[in-house]
């Protein structure tokens, strides 16, 4: 289940959104001004974002000025307005597209349907959590945009977790899915070691790592 956040400060028009949404299967948050928008982005994940252009404490376009490197989510600007420097400066900003008011609720769910389809495309090869982020494609790995040179066995161990973010990933199941494919045996002792040597690589601190979590007696996971 998609969660969509809605920006926008007429009551009416934002409840009717959420209610035709939810209706459709999305979760929907609904927020009326920048600063309660901006506040629930920091402080959750969202799969895409519905926002006013004009705000009553600012633009809906310098919010994603501010946000910059926060967006990892489609957006679709309500404005009042379609005139061409609108729309430049909206994707100038990194808006997906624009709906202008007043406008058609079936056409607003074919736009959200078809952008959301397109990114599960794109996520399929790109997985972002934080200031990480992988690229299953070119098997290349971030942190904040900088590229960081993995082994091997270092980028198959990262890949693993992050495949399975937010569940725990067993040593067990570590050792077959990276080692143990041809029978080899390996100690287990093989993992620890290249736990230890990613942390260093992707943890701002590695003894308080962020990242990749040791569950004790069980194995790993990457994330929450």
């Amino acid at each position: 289940m998609e969660n969509i956040l809605i920006i926008e400060d007429d009551r009416i028009l934002n409840r009717g959104v959420s209610f035709a949404l939810t209706k459709e299967g999305y979760r929907v948050i609904s927020k009326f001004n920048i600063s309660e928008g901006k506040a629930y982005i920091m402080e959750n994940d969202i799969d895409f974002l519905l926002l006013d252009i004009n705000l009553p404490d600012g633009s809906g376009l310098d919010l994603c000025e501010q946000l910059n490197d926060k967006i990892n989510f489609p957006i679709v600007f309500f404005t009042a307005n379609d005139t061409e420097e609108d729309m430049i400066k909206g994707f100038e900003r990194g808006c997906d597209d624009y709906i202008v008011k007043p406008f058609s609720m079936d056409v607003l769910k074919l736009k959200i349907n078809a952008i959301l389809k397109r990114s599960v495309e794109i996520e399929k090869w790109i997985f972002k959590y934080k200031d990480l982020k992988i690229d299953f494609e070119s098997r290349k790995v971030f942190i904040k945009d900088k590229e960081v040179n993995l082994t091997g066995t270092e980028y198959k161990l990262l890949e693993l977790l992050s495949k399975n973010k937010g569940r725990a990933v067993t040593k067990e199941i570590i050792l077959e899915k990276l080692w143990d494919s041809n029978g080899n045996y390996v100690d287990e002792n093989a993992i620890s070691v290249n736990i230890r040597r990613l942390r260093k690589k992707i943890e701002e601190d590695a003894k308080n790592p962020h990242y990749i979590i040791t569950l004790f007696g069980i194995g790993y996971i990457l994330g929450e």
